[in-house]
């Protein structure tokens, strides 16, 4: 190891605040050579880290112990101490629970601290529990708060009657969590036509709320009755352990933020010193606040920033929210006149706008301020309802997003939904796209989580969703979960979310695989700088305008539906982009085609279906194509500036302004939106407009895509393929190969590299399914050369009949058989439940053992482990299952087993009296079909 190397190792393992903002220096100053220890051998911070369930704080001191044990073996480098509410349908043993923040909870703290540090695995600890975070003892203004209608439909000419009591329970909305604690405050009831002109249509029959009946004579025709109510401490903490559940904290009032931040530091540092010694980071989770949007000053705040009364307005720019909430009801109550409805339509994102400018005053700032006092860095979901989807984590130390296992994974990638086939959220593009902005280079990720195929989850499956997380942006994985679970529990254990890593899933032992394999990976990119050259301008200010701000990651509609394709279809194509924001480009510097903004620098921004804009935005766009830059108007140019005051002014200024980038016409051109084919979309505007890709790929698809990185004079390429049934052969030119640098695969499986061949500048790879191809480019010149596994050959036998197939089932019963074909475990009365390890055993006879170098298993469900002769020759988890058998072949007979490890669900399904398993595998949306299991072959040698 040379100095250099040994002394960024050592900062890495060095402990505390000061010493661990060193990993996320914006430079890289060592060597190729130093790069690749970093990699081959990556140090703990380095490596996953997992969200630690503390299943209702029912935890003891052993089996504390025991699991960070567990954990360290299984290669995790961090763990996220998260106190949650114990699962429902559980057996809790008797266990009691131990408060939140009470003194006992706190030595059993400082006791995890212990014990990590031994183990060199890093804590993080989680803001209070469940999320977002509140607790039993916030009163008053402190507890969250949020305005609603309700709406009742009436036809005239009639005399109407109707209690107080009724108007709020029609306005009572039906989130996920409500507190039942919670207290209903009407604050006015109108009556207004069908259809809205203007708010002087209005008739106001609040003097009677006191008299809790309200009497109104309806006028001939169509009207609504609308009752406006605020909700006091409205929503209950989600999966809240004892003493951090009840209402949930309001996020708009700085006080109640800091003094809820200030209890939980100095009750547990009054007792065991500076947490700066003990922990990384605080963790917010996602701040899904079921809509909150009031506190004590709104409407005087929002007269102040935007120049008028938001009240009058209010009923009209109201949506019905439910679940999380989100809006599902876009035509409750009245509908508007074109005229009217413009004007609610700025009155909305005014709304928005002050909403989310709150948010990142009093609870964001209040939070980072909060972690620097106590020299802790700042880890946090820095979205949900309402907050800038971008902004809102520039100045969060270890800004994060997720990553979701979902059906459709690996299958497809749907165009039509958004949802079929992509583990990356929406919200990702955002978060990563924030850290790049700002030079960060540390971007974690929920990653794995997982509420729909809970217990079938393979290892290949996991390894497409950790894949497209990279390609999304991220560089560091916080694994979705571990629960604190005793070994006695009743099986499967105490599960209040999934992906069930356990060491009773029969895929634990190659669990560690995986670990490694996202460990390389993970320390290679936090030492690189992700490139790109196009910008995207998303139409926040128009969907907040329109629909309102929605629930992110997990949004009630996507605006426009084609949104994220564009982002996709440039990475498909061998370019890559930055999602920015108006704030961004009034803030960028412009030069001679470049917009600039921090570290980034982008000659192409594109504006998807963008209406609204500021002026001083239009006016920088301006600038930036009269230096030479291009701007690419998707479906259409922007019309208006949004918000009402001033609203016709700004209008005319931000056409003006449009119609001088239009005069530029070879730099401003419209597109339409991406169709069916979003991959092709994007390749023909880079031939049609000469946007040069970095990377040019010969037959792009919707499955294969990438992401370049850059460290000192090395660039890396990462290329991922999510398909998991089918490979592809592509072909690669790289814009920056060249006599000095000689293509390398670095493999994060085995921590090997080797030399890649290539042909005027293009190189040919082989995708497997489900694979990643991580390709350096640097000076280096010596070393093995790649070999890919031969996939056939004309002299292929195929192995025919005799199978002797034993499975060892989990539950400890032995099942075998004697096979003439193999088959999917599924589809035998036998072997359907079956969760385990099953062996596989044959015989083949050799006359020349120099010819018979591979073996391949064909189709395969589940970890795959082959043994010849008694040797082991590996085991895959992923992609093709082709072994090189040269070395363990004799000539005569040869004896074969093949180890298949299989997945939980089916056997999971079968067990009807298991409230655990039903939840889980065969329940309301989570109910999961029969999978398929074991080697399906055909198994052949050549």
């Amino acid at each position: 190891m040379n100095r250099r190397h040994f002394i960024i190792q050592g900062s890495i393992l060095a402990t505390g605040y000061h010493l661990r903002k060193q990993l996320s220096h914006p430079d890289f100053y060592g060597t190729t050579r130093d790069l690749y220890a970093i990699f081959k051998n990556p140090a703990s911070v380095y490596r996953p880290y997992v969200r630690w369930w503390w299943n209702g704080d029912k935890i003891e001191r052993d089996e504390l112990a025991r699991e960070l044990r567990l954990l360290k073996q299984a290669g995790i480098g961090g763990v996220e101490i998260n106190p949650v509410k114990f699962p429902d349908r559980t057996n809790d043993l008797e266990k009691k629970s131990v408060q939140w923040l009470s003194p006992e909870w706190i030595d059993l703290l400082q006791f995890a601290f212990s014990e990590a540090k031994s183990l060199d695995i890093t804590c993080d600890l989680i803001v209070g529990s469940g999320w977002p975070f509140g607790a039993e003892w916030l009163e008053g203004e402190e507890r969250s708060q949020v305005v609603v209608i309700g709406a009742k439909k009436l036809t005239g000419p009639l005399t109407y009657e109707v209690s107080t009591f009724d108007l709020l329970k029609e306005a009572d909305p039906t989130i996920t969590s409500p507190f039942p604690g919670r207290k209903m405050q009407m604050l006015s009831v109108l009556l207004a036509p069908a259809v809205v002109n203007n708010v002087g249509d209005v008739k106001d029959f609040s003097d009677q709320i006191s008299n809790e009946t309200i009497h109104c004579n309806i006028p001939d025709g169509k009207h609504v009755l609308y009752a406006l109510v605020k909700i006091h401490g409205f929503m209950q903490v989600i999966q809240g352990a004892p003493g951090a559940t009840g209402p949930v904290l309001n996020h708009y009032n700085e006080k109640a933020v800091k003094k809820y931040l200030n209890k939980m530091s100095e009750t547990i540092q009054e007792k065991i010193g500076p947490l700066s010694t003990q922990i990384r980071s605080f963790f917010t989770d996602s701040l899904e606040l079921e809509g909150a949007n009031w506190c004590e000053d709104m409407s005087t705040e929002f007269k102040k920033r935007r120049g008028y009364d938001l009240l009058p307005f209010l009923p009209f720019v109201l949506y019905r929210i439910a679940s999380m909430g989100n809006t599902w009801f876009y035509d409750y109550g009245a509908d508007y006149g074109n005229e009217f409805k413009e004007m609610i339509r700025r009155v909305r994102y005014d709304f928005e706008l002050t909403k989310a400018e709150l948010l990142r005053e009093r609870f964001v700032n209040s939070f980072l301020e909060w972690c620097k006092q106590n020299k802790v860095q700042s880890r946090m979901q820095g979205y949900g309802r309402g907050y800038f989807p971008l902004e809102g984590t520039f100045d969060v130390d270890i800004p994060e997003c997720e990553t979701w296992i979902k059906p459709g994974l690996g299958t497809d990638m749907s165009e039509a939904d958004y949802w079929v086939g992509r583990a990356y959220t929406v919200i990702n593009k955002y978060v990563s796209s924030a850290a790049h902005l700002k030079g960060k280079k540390q971007i974690s990720c929920e990653e794995l989580t997982n509420t729909n195929v809970v217990f079938n989850e393979t290892l290949d499956l996991m390894k497409v969703a950790a894949d497209q997380s990279i390609i999304s942006g991220t560089t560091h994985p916080i694994f979705h979960g571990f629960n604190y679970s005793p070994p006695n529990a009743d099986y499967p254990g105490w599960i209040i979310y999934g992906t069930f890593m356990n060491e009773r899933n029969p895929w634990w032992p190659y669990f560690r695989k995986f670990v490694d394999y996202k460990a390389r990976l993970s320390a290679l990119l936090q030492q690189a700088t992700m490139f790109a050259d196009i910008a995207i301008l998303p139409p926040t200010a128009d969907l907040w305008s329109i629909y309102g701000a929605q629930n992110d990651p997990f949004p009630a509609l996507i605006y426009p539906e084609w949104q994220t394709l564009v982002w996709e279809s440039i990475h498909q194509n061998g370019n890559a982009c930055d999602y920015i924001s108006e704030s961004v480009i009034q803030e960028s510097r412009i030069e001679n085609g470049i917009l600039q903004y921090g570290p980034r620098k982008y000659h192409s921004i594109f504006l998807t279906q963008v209406d609204s804009l500021e002026p001083s935005t239009a006016r920088k766009l301006s600038e930036f194509v009269e230096s030479g830059g291009s701007v690419f108007f998707i479906e259409g140019f922007p019309m208006k500036a949004p918000g009402w005051k001033d609203h016709e002014q700004r209008d005319k200024e931000m056409e003006d302004w449009i119609n001088n980038i239009r005069t530029h016409a070879d730099r401003s051109i419209f597109l339409n939106k991406p169709g069916k084919d979003h991959t092709s979309w994007f390749k023909a505007i880079q031939e049609k407009y000469n946007i040069q890709p970095y990377l040019r790929i010969d037959s792009p698809n919707k499955f294969i895509t990438q992401v370049r990185y850059q460290a000192k004079d090395t660039e890396m390429i990462v290329l991922i393929n999510s398909n998991m049934n089918a490979g592809y052969e592509i072909k690669i030119t790289p814009s920056f190969l060249n006599s000095r640098r000689q293509p390398w695969l670095w493999d994060a499986e085995t921590g090997e590299r080797y030399k890649l061949n290539f042909d005027k500048n293009t190189i040919t790879l082989d995708m497997e399914p489900a694979d990643l191809k991580l390709l350096v480019f640097d000076g280096q010149k010596k070393g093995s050369t790649y070999r890919t596994a031969q996939r056939g050959a004309s002299n292929e036998k195929s192995f025919n009949g005799n199978w002797s197939v034993t499975g060892r089932h989990v539950n400890g019963r032995v099942i075998t058989a004697e096979w003439e074909q193999l088959q999917d475990l599924k589809e035998s009365s036998d072997w359907v439940n079956f969760c385990g390890t099953v062996s596989y055993r044959n015989n083949f006879l050799v006359d020349d053992k120099a010819k018979v170098e591979w073996l391949n298993l064909g189709r395969v469900i589940g970890v795959s482990e082959v043994i010849v002769n008694g040797t082991s020759v590996g085991s895959k988890w992923y992609g093709r299952r082709i072994y090189p058998i040269s070395n363990s072949m004799k000539e005569g007979n040869n004896e074969i087993e093949i180890k298949v490890v299989t997945t939980m669900g089916n056997y999971l399904k079968s067990l009807t009296d298991n409230k655990i398993a039903q939840y889980w595998t065969n329940e309301g949306n989570k109910i999961q079909p029969l999978q398929s299991m074991g080697l399906l072959g055909p198994v052949t040698i050549y």
